[in-house]
């Protein structure tokens, strides 16, 4: 799901780090990594380097959580 256009890029950025948030806070990495990827859609679309790594750094921590749960 994206974003309505009206918010600012921060601010979306924002709210798709909250809500990944949750997820975690529930135990869904799935939908956890999910919510970060988009993320990571949207600071790659603006260029944003410094959310690219923080929304990158969650995504690896999300997959080694998961690839743990698997073994």
């Amino acid at each position: 799901m994206t974003e309505p256009s009206s918010r600012s890029p921060s601010a979306q950025m924002s709210r798709l780090f909250r809500k990944a948030g949750v997820f975690l806070a529930k135990g869904q990495y799935e939908q956890a990594l999910a919510t970060f990827r988009e993320g990571e859609a949207l600071a790659l679309s603006l260029d944003d380097t410094e959310k690219l790594a923080l929304f990158r750094q969650e995504i690896t921590r999300c997959d080694k959580h998961l690839s743990n749960r698997l073994t």
